[in-house]
C-alpha cells in the first residue's frame, strides 16, 4: 500500500513547482519562486507518495490575520485518489483562523465553495503589445530609485496585510523591471514586468488614473521581447478592463478571486493589474 506524506518544499521542488504550474498553461514568472519564498518560507506544501512529489499547494501567511492559496496541482496521473484533498485540508489547518485568499480557474468556484470560499471578482489575462503613446502626464522612473518606504506604504493601499520581504524580492529580481509613476513628489503608480516563457508578465499594475496606467504598461512593454505582455486585470475595476481592450491586448485566461469572507477593503478603483495569481 501506498504511503502519502506532507512536508514542506525544498528548493528543488519550488523548481518542480513552477514546472507543474507551467504545464496547466499559467504562465509563472520564470524567477517568482525565489521571491515567494521570501514571503513565507513554511508556505509551501508538497504532498509525496511513496517519496515522490505528487501534489503541491501554497498556503502563505501574511501578518496577523491574512492568507493566500496557490498552486494547487495534483498530478495528472494521481488526481481522483484523495491526495490532492489531504494537502488541501493541510493548507486551510494552516491558514486557520485567517480570512483567507485564492484565485482559482472559474471551473472551480463550486469546489471551492464548499469550502467556504465567496467570488469576490474575476481576473481577466489580457495578452498582447499596448498600442498608443504615452499620455499618462506624471513622470515614469525606476522604482528602485523611490525610498522604499514610500513604496511599501503604496502596496499597502492594494492589499489587506504588510509585506515588505515579499515586494522587496518582487521589485528588485534580476530581469525583472519596476517602474513607478511621480508627480509632483508624490507617488501616482507602480508596475513590474518580468520574464516569463510565453508573454512576459506585468504585475502588479497600479495606477492613479487609466492613462498613468497606460502610460506605465507601455514602458514596461518595452523591456518584454516584442513588445508582448500579460496582465490579469480585475473586473471589478471596469477602468482596468476597458484600459486593457482600448490597448488592443486580447482576453486569454480567467480566474475567480475569491475570498472566506467579506473581501478586503483595497484601492479598487486603482488596481489595474494583480501582483501575482498564486500570493495574492
Amino acid at each position: 500500500m501506498a504511503t502519502f506524506e506532507i512536508t514542506g518544499a525544498s528548493a528543488a521542488d519550488m523548481g518542480l513547482i513552477r514546472s507543474w504550474a507551467e504545464e496547466e498553461g499559467w504562465n509563472p514568472g520564470d524567477s517568482d519562486r525565489f521571491a515567494f519564498v521570501v514571503a513565507d518560507p513554511e508556505g509551501f506544501l508538497v504532498g509525496r507518495r511513496d517519496g515522490e512529489p505528487v501534489t503541491c499547494v501554497s498556503a502563505v501567511r501574511y501578518g496577523a490575520g491574512f492568507g493566500f492559496i496557490g498552486f494547487y496541482i495534483a498530478r495528472p496521473d494521481v488526481r481522483g485518489q484523495g491526495y490532492g484533498i489531504q494537502l488541501w485540508r493541510a493548507a486551510m489547518e494552516r491558514l486557520d483562523g485567517r480570512l483567507v485568499g485564492l484565485d482559482g480557474v472559474v471551473a472551480q468556484q463550486d469546489n471551492y465553495r464548499k469550502s467556504g470560499f465567496l467570488p469576490a471578482w474575476n481576473n481577466i489575462r489580457y495578452e498582447g503589445a499596448p498600442q498608443g503613446e504615452d499620455d499618462g502626464g506624471a513622470e515614469i522612473v525606476d522604482a528602485a530609485c523611490l525610498p522604499f518606504g514610500v513604496l511599501a506604504a503604496y502596496d499597502r493601499r492594494f492589499f489587506p496585510e504588510p509585506r515588505d520581504a515579499f515586494l522587496s524580492a518582487w521589485t528588485g529580481l534580476p530581469g525583472r523591471t519596476a517602474l513607478a509613476a511621480v508627480r509632483d513628489g508624490r507617488i501616482e503608480g507602480l508596475g513590474v514586468v518580468r520574464p516569463s516563457s510565453g508573454a512576459h508578465r506585468i504585475g502588479p499594475l497600479y495606477a492613479a488614473s487609466p492613462q498613468v496606467a497606460a502610460a506605465l504598461l507601455r514602458r514596461l512593454a518595452q523591456h518584454a521581447p516584442g513588445g508582448l505582455v500579460a496582465l490579469d486585470a480585475p473586473d471589478a475595476n471596469p477602468r482596468a478592463t476597458a484600459l486593457c481592450e482600448g490597448l488592443g491586448l486580447v482576453p486569454t485566461f480567467e480566474t475567480a478571486r475569491m475570498y472566506t469572507g467579506p473581501a478586503p477593503r483595497i484601492a479598487l478603483p486603482e488596481l489595474f493589474g494583480v501582483t501575482s495569481l498564486e500570493l495574492g
